[in-house]
C-alpha cells in the first residue's frame, strides 16, 4: 500500500472516531451506579434471562426442536461474532462489554501469577469487577444471579485435604457456580451463597450405572444447572408479576465442552446426558437423541470446510513497496483426527446438547410476557475444519460466529443482517434494563433492533487474541480440544459484509511483531483460499487494513474509538 494512500484511510478512519455519535454517554461512575435512567420507566423494566454455551458450534443449532421454535418467534442475528474464540477471554469481555485489551483478560490461565494475563486472576486484579453490566443492574435495582460455568481459574481450593470456596463475586445477588468438574458431566461442587453471604459448597457425584437413567441425569452438570436457574426464575417471576424489583438471570451450561476426565468409565470425549445416549443393544454411533435428525443422518459434510487443503491459507506479506511475499505457514499441527472420530464427536456434541434444548424449553415455559430470553455461546468450535483437528480460537467463522436468538416484549420475529458482536451483550441489556451503558464499553447496544429488524446496526465486528503457551490449568490442551491451541498466533481481525481481514503476528515474542495477511471473501461459504496477495489493494479491503491498524494502535483503540469503528 502506498504511504500516501494508507495515511489518507487512516486519517478518515480516525476523523470519523473522533466524532460522537448515538448522542450523550453516560460516565462511567454514573452507569456503574445505576444512576443513569432512560427508555422504560422503572416499573416496566423487564426480566432478562441469557442463556450461554459453552463452546457451542452453529451447526448444533439446527439439531435443537426447541431452539428452532424460538428462532421462528424471536429475533435471530444471522451476523453474530465473539471478540475472542476463547472461553475466558470472551466471557470477560461479555461480562463488561470491554475487548480484551482493555480486560487484560488475554488468555485463560495467569501464566505469570504475579503479573496474571488471563484466567480469574487477570479478570479479578484489572477491575473487571466492578465495570460489569450486572453490577450497574443490581445497583439500579435488579435482582440479578448466576448458575453454572463462570470463568477459568475461579476454584475451589484444596489445602492438606480442606476444600475451600472462593469468595463470591459481587454484583450477582443470587449466585450458584459450577466449578470446574463440571466439564466431566459428574464429580463436581456447586455454590450457594449461606445466609452469611458466604459460598455453601455440595459435591455432586456420580450414581452407579446400575441406578435409573434419571437418578444417573439428575446429577448431570446441566441438570443440576438447571434445576438452579428454574428455582431461581419460578420465585423472581412471581416476585416481579407482583410488583417486586425485575430480574436477571444468567444460565452458563458447561455443554457441549469437552470432558477433562471421565467421571465413568467410557469414552465419551463430549459427554451426553445418558437420556440421549444410544441405549443398550443399539448402535453406539447411530443410536440416541440427536434432536431434530436421526444421529445417523448427521454428516461431515455439515461441518462447513470440513478437510479443506490448507496449503493455499498461509498468510501473506506486505511489503513496504506494496508488494507481497509468502509468510510461513502457522497450521503446521499434525492432522491427527480421522473422519470417523470426528463424526463420533459431532454426533456426541449433538446429543449432549438436547439436554440444553430441553432446559431451554423449560425456562420459555416459566417465564412471563414481560421477559427477554437471549440464547448464544461463548465461542464456537472447529472440528477438522481448517485441518485443525478440534478447538477454538482461530478468527474463522467456525470459531467466531454464534448463535444469538432473542424473544420477549415488543420482538419482531425475523433475521437481522446488523454484525453484532459479544461486546455489544453488556451495553445491551443496560439499555433494555432502562440504563445508559456506561462510556467505557467498546460494545453498542442493538437494543433498537429488537423492534425494528432493519433499523442500522454496526457493518463491521472486530477479533482479537493473544498467543501464549499454555500453563497448567489450561483447559483447551486435552484431547477433546485438539491440542492445537498453542499455534494461533495472535492477531487482530475485522469482518465486514464483504469478507474478513486478519493481521496475524508470527512474532511470538511480546516486544517484537513479524505481520502476515489472511483475506477471506466467502465465495465458497468458508476460509477456502487466503486471497490477499491479489486483492490488496482494493479500496475495501485497504478500508479494512487501515481499522485494523487504528483498533490495535498503541495499548488498543479507546472505548469511544472502538464503538466507531464498527459503524
Amino acid at each position: 500500500m502506498r504511504r500516501g494512500m494508507r495515511g489518507l484511510l487512516l486519517t478518515a478512519v480516525l476523523g470519523v472516531a473522533l466524532t460522537v455519535v448515538g448522542g450523550v454517554v453516560a460516565t462511567g461512575a454514573a452507569a456503574a451506579e445505576g444512576a443513569a435512567q432512560h427508555g422504560r420507566p422503572k416499573a416496566d423494566r423487564p426480566n432478562i434471562v441469557l442463556l450461554l454455551m459453552d463452546d457451542f458450534s452453529l451447526e448444533l443449532l439446527e439439531t435443537m426442536p426447541n431452539a428452532q421454535q424460538m428462532k421462528a418467534e424471536g429475533a435471530t442475528y444471522r451476523n453474530a461474532f465473539v471478540v475472542d474464540s476463547l472461553c475466558c477471554t470472551s466471557r470477560s469481555s461479555l461480562f463488561t462489554g470491554q475487548a480484551p485489551h482493555h480486560t487484560g483478560v488475554l488468555t485463560n490461565t495467569p501464566n505469570d501469577p504475579e503479573n496474571p494475563i488471563g484466567g480469574w486472576k487477570a479478570y479479578e486484579k484489572y477491575g473487571n469487577i466492578d465495570k460489569t453490566f450486572h453490577l450497574a443492574l443490581e445497583r439500579s435495582g435488579y435482582t440479578t444471579g448466576f448458575t453454572g460455568k463462570l470463568l477459568n481459574g475461579y476454584e475451589v481450593s484444596n489445602v492438606d485435604g480442606v476444600v475451600t470456596a472462593p469468595e463470591p463475586i459481587p454484583g450477582w445477588t443470587e449466585f450458584d457456580p459450577v466449578f470446574g468438574g463440571g466439564y466431566n458431566g459428574w464429580k463436581y461442587r456447586s455454590g450457594h451463597l449461606g445466609a452469611d453471604g458466604a459460598l455453601e459448597l455440595t459435591f455432586h457425584g456420580a450414581p452407579a450405572l446400575s441406578r435409573p437413567i434419571a437418578e444417573r441425569d439428575a446429577q448431570y452438570a446441566t441438570t443440576v444447572t438447571g434445576d438452579k436457574a428454574l428455582d431461581f426464575v419460578r420465585r423472581h417471576e412471581k416476585a416481579s408479576a407482583a410488583g417486586g424489583a425485575p430480574y436477571f438471570l444468567e444460565v452458563a451450561t458447561y455443554g457441549p465442552h469437552s470432558r477433562l476426565a471421565k467421571a465413568y468409565d467410557d469414552n465419551y470425549v463430549f459427554p451426553p446426558a445418558f437420556a440421549d445416549r444410544a441405549r443398550p443393544g443399539e448402535d453406539r454411533n447411530l443410536g440416541g437423541n440427536c434432536g431434530t435428525k436421526s444421529c445417523g443422518d448427521l454428516t461431515l459434510d455439515d461441518l462447513t470446510g470440513y478437510a479443506d487443503d490448507r496449503t493455499d491459507n498461509a498468510p501473506t506479506y506486505l511489503r513496504r513497496d506494496g508488494t507481497t511475499a509468502p509468510a510461513p505457514a502457522w497450521r503446521t499441527n499434525e492432522v491427527t483426527l480421522t473422519d470417523a472420530g470426528a463424526l463420533q464427536r459431532y454426533r456426541d456434541r449433538a446429543r449432549m446438547v438436547q439436554s440444553i434444548d430441553r432446559l431451554l424449553a423449560q425456562i420459555r415455559a416459566e417465564v412471563g410476557e414481560n421477559t427477554y430470553v437471549v440464547l448464544t455461546a461463548d465461542n464456537g468450535f472447529h472440528l477438522g475444519q481448517h485441518q485443525l483437528n478440534g478447538g477454538k480460537g482461530t478468527p474463522y467463522d467456525s470459531d467466531t460466529r454464534v448463535p444469538l436468538v432473542v424473544v420477549g416484549p415488543d420482538v419482531v420475529p425475523g433475521e437481522r443482517d446488523q454484525l453484532v458482536s459479544n461486546l455489544d451483550l453488556a451495553p445491551t441489556f443496560e439499555e433494555l434494563g432502562g440504563l445508559r451503558p456506561a462510556s467505557y464499553r467498546d460494545g453498542t447496544s442493538f437494543a433498537h433492533s429488537l423492534s425494528q429488524p432493519r433499523a442500522r446496526g454496526s457493518r463491521y465486528t472486530f477479533f482479537e487474541h493473544t498467543f501464549a503457551k499454555s500453563q497448567p490449568g489450561e483447559v483447551d490442551t486435552d484431547e477433546g480440544s485438539g491440542g492445537t491451541i498453542d499455534i494461533i498466533p495472535s492477531y487482530i481481525g475485522v469482518r465486514s459484509e464483504r469478507g474478513l481481514l486478519v493481521r496475524f503476528d508470527l512474532d511470538d515474542d511480546w516486544d517484537g511483531t513479524d505481520y502476515a495477511w489472511e483475506l477471506y471473501t466467502y465465495e465458497d461459504g468458508f476460509e477456502k483460499r487466503n486471497v490477499y496477495a491479489e486483492r490488496h489493494r482494493e479500496p475495501w479491503v485497504r478500508d479494512l487494513a487501515a481499522r485494523i491498524t487504528v483498533f490495535g494502535a498503541g495499548e488498543g483503540c479507546a472505548p469511544l474509538v472502538c464503538r466507531v469503528l464498527t459503524r
